[in-house]
């Protein structure tokens, strides 16, 4: 199983679960602090959104690492599998 050798790609996903880690640190004093039902569901949607969002991008990151890796593309392809890889995120990102 492939694991992050992108360090920029391994910061960028911490930093998303580390803000949806607030996020979800804000709900559970929101629901201490008897907050109302509905602002609480829409922070849980945001949550929701965000981890979502973190998935999509963890995804597109493994197969872009296992492309290269199994086809060991040349400068020339570098930016077509660049550019299908970005279209492939804005697709799942829509799946939401």
């Amino acid at each position: 199983m492939s694991k992050f050798t992108d360090d920029q790609a391994r910061t960028d996903l911490l930093n998303r679960l580390k803000r949806a880690e607030g996020q979800l640190r804000g709900i559970q004093r929101m629901i201490e602090g008897g907050e109302p039902c509905l602002d609480i569901a829409s922070q849980m949607a945001a949550v929701r959104k965000a981890l979502d969002s973190a998935y999509v991008r963890m995804t597109v990151c493994f197969m872009q690492q296992e492309l290269h890796a199994r086809l060991e593309p040349d400068a020339a392809h570098e930016v077509e599998l660049t550019a299908v890889l970005d279209d492939v995120q804005t697709l799942l990102g829509k799946v939401r």
